[in-house]
């Protein structure tokens, strides 16, 4: 949409008729504004199954570290609890 707005912006202002499409540039970039506000939104916000995912994954990193004595970690099961 931004790109596309470039374009236009640019092709109206080789045309010569940039201040006279200033009203129709403001209502297109009030559209991509709201719709960035909505990407905006929908990356920052989580719903409540991926706030409980996200909360499960940071419970196991708070009580589980990789085990650092091993030579050879296992691969299958590189993770050991914090209390061994």
């Amino acid at each position: 949409m931004l790109r596309g707005l470039a374009e236009r912006i640019t092709l109206l202002d080789a045309e010569g008729r940039l201040l006279a499409e200033t009203p129709a540039l403001l209502r297109e970039l009030g559209e991509i504004r709201a719709e960035l506000f909505r990407y905006e939104v929908r990356s920052t916000f989580d719903s409540p199954e991926v706030a409980e995912h996200r909360r499960i994954v940071e419970q196991a990193r708070e009580s589980w570290m990789i085990d650092d004595n091993d030579q050879e970690p296992d691969e299958e099961e590189p993770w050991r609890p914090r209390d061994r």
